[in-house]
């Protein structure tokens, strides 16, 4: 499927965070090591980032329908963005969905940042079950992947509660009740990145900031797997992991 990180943490730049590292997001695209679905994420690309200074910021994003490794511009134009948060994803298209810019994650609403690495066996039915009513200003969620009804389903829970790791898991529940699948989610509100654990890997790195990722970015750093069937919640303090149920 995909590979995608969340960064919470002091200002870095987002050349930084998506293309510096030995097996950064940008070399996952044509070579993951851990992905255990598909070989290459050449169907998309996109970015989000909470912009410095501005009180209470929605975030920005950058999406393309192309490979990341095909766009040299946005690789400059990331070395002058920085950022203390920030969402990003390369996607390997779920057989039958197109490679159009709309599918191409994170998806945004409000303050909310969301990405999706898995796939649906039963997608129509996530779309009967969890779709409707589509939340109000989140045009991703009407977008023409398995991913949609889950972004939908986590923005009317966080918006009803504020709580966007119950968010997260309510949406895996829901999601597991209609179909079988692979529900790694990531999200952030600007304040916290949380990340669920269904069926695919999930790394977290704590040291000048906090990283969860698809996979590790280089050797040797005190990366660590979060278990299988777990929620993990990371402010700039703490981390905690716990089960998903």
């Amino acid at each position: 499927m995909c590979r995608h990180l969340a960064y919470l943490g002091p200002p870095r730049t987002v050349h930084d965070l998506l293309y510096a590292a030995p097996h950064s997001l940008h070399v996952q695209s044509w070579a993951p090591r851990h992905q255990r679905y598909g070989t290459v994420n050449a169907d998309g690309f996109g970015v989000g980032w909470y912009p410095e200074g501005a009180a209470a910021p929605e975030p920005l994003r950058y999406r393309r329908a192309m490979p990341i490794w095909g766009d040299a511009s946005f690789a400059d134009a990331a070395r002058a963005i920085r950022s203390g948060c920030v969402v990003a994803a390369v996607r390997d298209a779920t057989v039958g969905f197109g490679s159009e810019e709309s599918g191409a994650q994170p998806f945004r609403a409000d303050r909310l940042l969301f990405s999706h690495n898995g796939a649906a066996r039963d997608d129509q039915a996530l779309l009967a079950g969890m779709a409707a009513p589509f939340p109000p200003d989140a045009l991703d969620a009407r977008a023409p992947v398995d991913s949609a009804p889950l972004f939908a389903q986590t923005v009317r829970t966080w918006r009803g509660t504020g709580d966007l790791a119950g968010a997260l898991v309510s949406a895996v529940r829901r999601a597991r009740e209609l179909s079988a699948g692979r529900y790694n989610l990531l999200a952030s509100d600007g304040d916290v990145i949380v990340g669920t654990t269904a069926g695919d890997t999930l790394y977290t790195l704590r040291g000048e900031g906090v990283w969860l990722a698809s996979e590790p970015f280089d050797d040797g750093r005190g990366w660590r797997q979060v278990p299988e069937n777990s929620v993990i919640v990371a402010t700039r303090e703490h981390t905690d992991v716990r089960p998903l149920g």
